[in-house]
């Protein structure tokens, strides 16, 4: 997919040349806008590039037309005269997140909206320059939406939008149910000449409509994730899936009374004893690995059916419409007084060593929000908590930087042009007051976020959306 700016390798004595190519940002975007330049210099920060090395302290990050031109120790990259110049002790500056499961649609227990408002600006204010939006209950919102930032008219992340999702005979409404291998076909042609670029199977795809749709996705360029159920996760391997979603919470893999093309009921509530170290799991391990299938993590969305958790945010609340904040405290607590309604912490810790032992069976892992559910887990907010959750799994936290900054953009194909602090990229960068290296906490204290280059306010952006998640 291109990138929402059409951007060259040009020097930073060529501004001329920058004006030409970058699109011209409304005034509605660019009141946002709190650091633009045609060379930027970063000083002085903490820099974790994505990469998995170690965080560097006292590092200045060149940024000229867009681009990262020089990574270094501080007095040891030539700064520009006439160049923009922030000093950043005391801050860590990481990649632009890239969210792999990040809805522009937001449910609660009761209601379901489009946040073509809220949505973008939340990403982007909690430091996600790029998502991908995984299953649509509004594609063409997304295709226009997606449109619209790319020209510079609204802020948010450049976006990987996908199809609507594709189910088998049971489905919610806004699904499109496949229920033939032809019907399959025409279905994945036609969103493919709209224009995109990933396409989503749902709980009760057949095998046979799969297949099919995965051939002509793969004919037309296009690649195909899933929410399974009805499909495990060894079937959607070896039908040529390039992607899965969720990771434990939804792999029918374990339930010996699976049937064929069938969701079984009930199976969340047995992995609560499974054996990480079974044969049964190291062949689902296996053949992701060697087929190069990756795995996204979405953690933050399944801890809300967890008694008691997460914990309550302020910012959180403050960002809902007062009835989606009515809905949420209600089902929260329905949770927490009945812990049958949920998941049990038994199987919620289950899936963080499922994931971790994925990836140290040498497998990928990235990760997103899914801002779905019963609503407390909201865009950019939830990748942050994601960032909490996955240090609870076990990873360290230059490890998960890693996991939600460059392992997304290898699943996108775009490694090449984002997803780590390197010499040649784009400039999405994210500037965090504190360390969270450190103090995992520190995650939500996001400064500045740069993408392509112009650093947009955070916290503007995250005070312009205050109660309207739900509605718009």
């Amino acid at each position: 997919m291109r990138s929402c700016l059409l951007l060259a390798v040009i020097l930073a004595g060529q501004p001329v040349l920058l004006a030409a190519q970058a699109p011209t940002l409304s005034p509605s975007t660019r009141q946002f806008v709190s650091i633009e330049a045609p060379v930027v210099a970063l000083t002085r920060a903490r820099v974790i590039d994505g990469t998995g090395a170690p965080a560097a302290d006292d590092q200045t990050i060149l940024i000229s037309n867009g681009k990262i031109t020089a990574v270094g120790k501080t007095g040891a990259i030539r700064v520009p005269a006439g160049a923009r110049v922030v000093e950043l002790t005391g801050h860590t500056v990481i990649p632009g997140l890239v969210g792999l499961h990040d809805h522009t649609f937001y449910t609660t227990s009761a209601r379901s909206s489009q946040l073509n408002t809220s949505a973008p600006r939340l990403y982007l204010g909690s430091g996600v320059t790029t998502i991908r939006t995984t299953g649509s209950m509004s594609p063409y919102a997304e295709i226009n939406l997606k449109r619209v930032i790319d020209k510079g008219e609204a802020p948010g992340p450049r976006m990987y939008v996908t199809g609507p999702y594709l189910t088998g005979e049971t489905g919610a409404s806004g699904m499109h149910q496949l229920l033939t291998p032809e019907a399959a076909r025409r279905v994945v042609a036609y969103w493919g000449e709209e224009g995109v670029t990933w396409l989503k199977f749902y709980t009760t795809v057949s095998r046979a409509a799969m297949s099919a749709a995965i051939d002509e996705a793969h004919k037309r360029g296009i690649k195909v994730t899933g929410h399974l159920c009805s499909v495990s996760f060894r079937e959607a391997v070896s039908l040529g899936i390039d992607n899965l979603e969720h990771g434990l919470f939804v792999n029918t893999d374990y339930d010996t009374e699976k049937k064929p093309d069938m969701c079984p009921q009930g199976s969340m509530a047995k992995l609560g004893s499974l054996d990480l170290k079974s044969d049964a799991v190291s062949a689902t391990f296996k053949e992701m690995i060697d087929k190069k299938v990756a795995m996204t993590s979405t953690l933050a969305v399944f801890e809300l059916f967890v008694p008691n958790r997460p914990p309550l945010e302020q910012r959180v609340i403050d960002a809902m419409a007062p009835d989606v904040r009515t809905e949420y405290l209600t089902t929260r607590s329905r949770i927490s007084e009945n812990a049958g309604f949920g998941i049990s912490p038994e199987v919620f810790k289950k899936a963080l060593d499922f994931e971790y032992a994925f990836v140290k069976a040498g497998g990928l892992l990235a990760a997103g929000v899914d801002p779905t559910g019963n609503g407390g887990a909201l865009p950019g907010f939830g990748d942050q908590r994601n960032f909490e959750l996955l240090i609870e799994a076990g990873f360290t936290p230059v490890e998960v930087i890693q996991i939600m900054t460059s392992n997304g953009a290898k699943v996108l194909g775009a490694y090449d042009r984002y997803g780590s602090i390197t010499v040649g990229k784009l400039a999405d960068l994210v500037v965090i007051r504190g360390d969270p290296s450190t103090k995992p906490a520190d995650i939500r204290n996001v400064v500045t976020v740069f993408k392509d280059g112009v650093g947009y306010d955070a916290p503007k952006l995250i005070e312009s959306v205050k109660g309207l998640v739900g509605i718009r």
